[in-house]
């Protein structure tokens, strides 16, 4: 089925299917000029396009006044639940990723980013990498987009982010993990934004998983 055709099917507002279709466009990029260890390039676009599905659960109440929304947000917590990331799990394995994608989707989240960091595989890194490039509103500096983390959390006591000490290593953790992959790239990481993604996005939304 064809990515936009899955988003629609989970009635996916707009901004969140433009994140994933951003995240995947980066990872594309980065394969393009890779001349690094063997990845498996196909399981890194998959997973970037359906990182995030479980986020409608996420989404502020007051996101829209839209009765529709209203209601498909409800049915999203009455059929899965409030965990955006086991959703997204669920909703991964639903739409065919294999084991080994479900791993690295499970694997590539900020929170684990010393064991990403750690890891060999080169999969999890770019699909983590990409995700914590991609701001709101376009592709951002690594650093500025983990420290707008770090504010966006303050008043979540349970999460890493809120916590500075743990906050600041985990930015440090994704600093070297760019380090790691740019080394195998013919890249840079300012060649990494919006004006360079954009022909990936529109060649994207084409994509059939």
């Amino acid at each position: 089925m064809n990515i936009i055709d899955i988003y629609n099917k989970y009635h996916l507002p707009e901004n969140l299917q433009m994140h994933m279709l951003r995240v995947a466009a980066c990872s594309n990029l980065i394969i393009d000029n890779w001349n690094g260890p063997k990845i498996d390039k196909e399981s890194i676009i998959r997973v970037s396009l359906l990182h995030d599905m479980g986020n409608m659960v996420k989404i502020p109440e007051d996101f829209s006044k839209d009765e529709e929304f209203i209601k498909i947000r409800k049915k999203y917590f009455e059929k899965y639940g409030t965990n955006d990331h086991e959703i997204n799990l669920e909703i991964g394995k639903q739409e065919g990723l294999t084991e080994k994608e479900i791993v690295i989707l499970d694997g590539k989240r900020s929170r684990k980013n010393e064991e990403t960091l750690k890891s060999n595989s080169y999969e999890r890194k770019i699909c983590a990498y990409c995700d914590q490039r991609v701001a709101p509103n376009g592709v951002v500096e690594i650093k500025e987009r983990l420290e707008d983390a770090k504010v966006r959390y303050t008043d979540k006591p349970l999460s890493v982010w809120s916590n500075e000490e743990k906050a600041n290593h985990l930015i440090e953790c994704s600093l070297g993990i760019e380090k790691q992959i740019m080394e195998h790239c013919k890249l840079n990481p300012e060649d990494i934004n919006d004006d360079s993604i954009k022909t990936y996005i529109e060649r994207l939304k084409k994509y059939e998983i």
